[in-house]
């Protein structure tokens, strides 16, 4: 499956941060978020595993009971189950990874 870059698709995931599902497979799903500065990602679990890129930008990230701000190059792992939330420092980008995929995140 290829996908081509447009401006098309986004999805309002909370107030402040836009989503879009850029490409799936069976098992796993690539997802780009768009994030305000100011925003507020409430606390929240799934059950599938999290890998993330901050493409651009700055947030700081909670996962579990560990935080850090991330800058432009910087990665993460949330477990799948464990309590994470985020709040957007500078407006930012990032790249999400979560497996098994997120059937609420098909488009």
């Amino acid at each position: 499956m290829f996908t081509r870059h447009c401006l098309q698709g986004y999805k309002h995931s909370v107030e402040g941060i836009l989503r879009k599902t850029l490409v799936h497979g069976e098992r796993m799903l690539l997802t780009e978020f768009l994030m305000k500065k100011g925003t507020h990602l409430p606390e929240h679990s799934h059950p599938q595993d999290q890998t993330g890129y901050l493409v651009s930008g700055s947030i700081r990230l909670r996962i579990g009971e560990d935080s850090l701000e991330l800058k432009p190059g910087d990665s993460w792992y949330v477990p799948g189950n464990i309590t994470h939330e985020a709040d957007v420092i500078d407006e930012a980008v990032a790249i999400e990874v979560f497996s098994p995929l997120r059937e609420d995140y098909l488009p």
